[in-house]
């Protein structure tokens, strides 16, 4: 019996396809210096969690149903009393992906939810920060198969953000771009 190791498949996309790629097109002296995806931290506001507890709970359980990793409720910072919130409230969720876990959130994402989006045309490539990050927000959590249509009670979105260690937009561009990211075609003077 062969004790290989599971690999997702961007992961090995990432060593024998994107690395020759960004090094080719950015003339690097050392694999090394190819740009990364460190992390994926995936984030989810919820709308009305100060008046019903239970949102939270909900938007948690469903976080963790879409990435499979257990995801945790995020906490107010301070007091707003137009909003009636009080500082230590639940009002939303949260979950930080890395390594394979990441890499097969990455794959669904984009070969089978973001294709399920109504009138899909490509994702914006102006949400990059300056700094190599790129966050993608989702109107509608039920893009993903995971997600049970029947048992949503509420329709809310999440937002995506992409950590790499590029150090410049266009490395990141790229490095996301050659892991199948599907960006509007765009001149690329925008980033």
């Amino acid at each position: 019996m062969s004790t290989t190791k599971y690999s997702p498949r961007l992961a090995d996309k990432y060593t024998n396809e994107v690395i020759p790629a960004l090094k080719k097109k950015f003339a690097y002296k050392s694999i090394m210096q190819a740009p990364k995806l460190q992390k994926i931290c995936i984030n989810r506001g919820v709308n009305g969690a100060v008046t019903d507890k239970k949102l939270v709970d909900i938007a948690v359980e469903e976080l963790a149903t879409i990435t499979g990793q257990k995801s945790v409720p995020t906490y107010s910072k301070k007091d707003i009393s137009n909003f009636k919130l009080r500082k230590g409230m639940p009002i939303g969720a949260r979950v930080t992906l890395r390594g394979e876990k990441m890499y097969e959130f990455l794959d669904r994402l984009v070969s089978v939810a973001l294709p399920r989006v109504r009138d899909f045309k490509g994702v914006s490539d102006k949400a990059f920060d300056g700094r190599g990050n790129y966050t993608l927000g989702v109107t509608e959590q039920i893009i993903f198969p995971e997600i049970d249509i029947d048992k949503v009670n509420k329709i809310t979105g999440l937002d995506i953000t992409f950590v790499t260690s590029a150090a410049t937009n266009e490395e990141a561009y790229e490095l996301l771009k050659e892991l199948g990211m599907p960006f509007k075609n765009i001149k690329k003077e925008n980033i």
